[in-house]
């Protein structure tokens, strides 16, 4: 089968950045009048051409949302197992070069944070590690999965790129979701983001929604990190991506984010700013392009912007975040990957949520489907 490495690798970047910048508004009025929208279409949508239409897309996306979601909102909440990383992605805190402490929770460690993230309500748990297989590889990841299976109905990750077998070892202990962002899909840039590491092959990176839809996962999550480059161009790039993973891998459910840079340790500034304004033209132009697709929001954005997007195109929504190993029952700002922005507890964010007439789950899957 062709991978998707090989639909993309004769792409001129900046001539998919022309080809945005290029759209009318008569291209813009001809997307949103269809009920099929090709890569064209959506290019239309994330264009400048089209920010006179966002009340008019913010409108679309909620009818969409509310049509195939129904009025939910999943509740999800990240357990990084560990920070530590060989990698020199040189945006990171947890960047391999800088003075942070290093930590890898211990079983103990990990009941801790089981018993403070089952009494915050959740039932679903994302587990989280830096890039470093000989302190916590694959083996380490399958026995966090074992001890937490017992307590949550739903294991998620966001772990290293690995092979098909080991993902396959992964699924069937018990994970259910992988998460797994490219970062920047400008291959002539990745370099320079990732200088070294196992993280610095670009290629290796791109193909891993292919590995671990082949081993069988329910849901694979996307997307690329708002900051590094020309976003319009980043978010064209996914959605190439993940039109190519429907078509080729349908079995299996999809999830897209595109988190903006947050201040992390090390001080990188990010080379491109995305407004809020135009964070919501994303939303939507993802939305109004892919009826079916799940959209997480994390607490990297603002308390305001996260009321807002309830009701407009978000599906699943992160609360009571910690981003530092054992920051549960031990919070330590000295080991945090990065700064979050919405501190609100899950209740907060729960009361907030049925505020506007939706209701709040905290799982949607259940051990018996396992």
């Amino acid at each position: 089968m062709i991978e998707f490495y090989d639909t993309i690798k004769d792409l001129v970047w900046d001539d998919v950045t022309k080809s945005i910048y290029a759209k009318t508004d008569r291209d813009v009025q001809k997307a949103l009048s269809k009920e099929s929208l090709n890569l064209e279409d959506f290019k239309a949508l994330i264009s400048p051409a089209a920010e006179p239409y966002l009340e008019t897309m913010a409108h679309m996306s909620r009818e969409i949302t509310q049509r195939r979601f129904g009025k939910v909102m999943s509740l999800y909440i990240p357990m990084y197992l560990s920070n530590a990383c060989s990698n020199h992605c040189i945006y990171c805190g947890f960047n391999h070069n800088n003075d942070i402490a290093r930590k890898t929770l211990n079983d103990e460690e990990i009941l801790e944070e089981v018993k403070v993230i089952k009494s915050l309500g959740y039932d679903n748990v994302l587990l989280l590690t830096g890039e470093f297989p000989r302190v916590a590889g694959v083996d380490y990841i399958k026995h966090a999965i074992d001890i937490c299976r017992p307590h949550f109905s739903a294991i998620n990750l966001e772990v290293f790129p690995m092979k098909t077998e080991e993902y396959e070892k992964l699924v069937q202990a018990g994970a259910n979701t992988l998460y797994v962002y490219q970062e920047t899909f400008n291959e002539a840039r990745y370099k320079h983001y990732h200088p070294k590491g196992m993280k610095s092959n670009y290629k290796w990176r791109l193909g891993t929604p292919e590995r671990v839809a082949k081993a069988g996962i329910h849901k694979i999550g996307m997307g690329a990190l708002i900051g590094l480059e020309e976003w319009r161009t980043e978010m064209v790039y996914l959605a190439m991506h993940l039109a190519f993973m429907e078509k080729n891998y349908w079995q299996q459910k999809y999830c897209v984010s595109f988190p903006r840079m947050r201040p992390a340790t090390g001080g990188y500034q990010p080379n491109f700013l995305m407004s809020e304004k135009q964070f919501a033209q994303t939303l939507w132009a993802f939305r109004i392009f892919d009826n079916d697709v799940e959209i997480a929001m994390s607490t990297r954005e603002t308390q305001n912007m996260r009321n807002h997007f309830v009701t407009l195109g978000v599906t699943s929504i992160s609360a009571g975040s910690r981003t530092d190993p054992g920051g549960y029952a031990h919070p330590n700002e000295n080991l945090e990957q990065f700064h979050i922005n919405d501190d609100r507890t899950p209740k907060e964010m729960e009361s907030m949520i049925r505020a506007q007439g939706y209701d709040v789950i905290y799982k949607d899957w259940d051990r018996c489907l396992n």
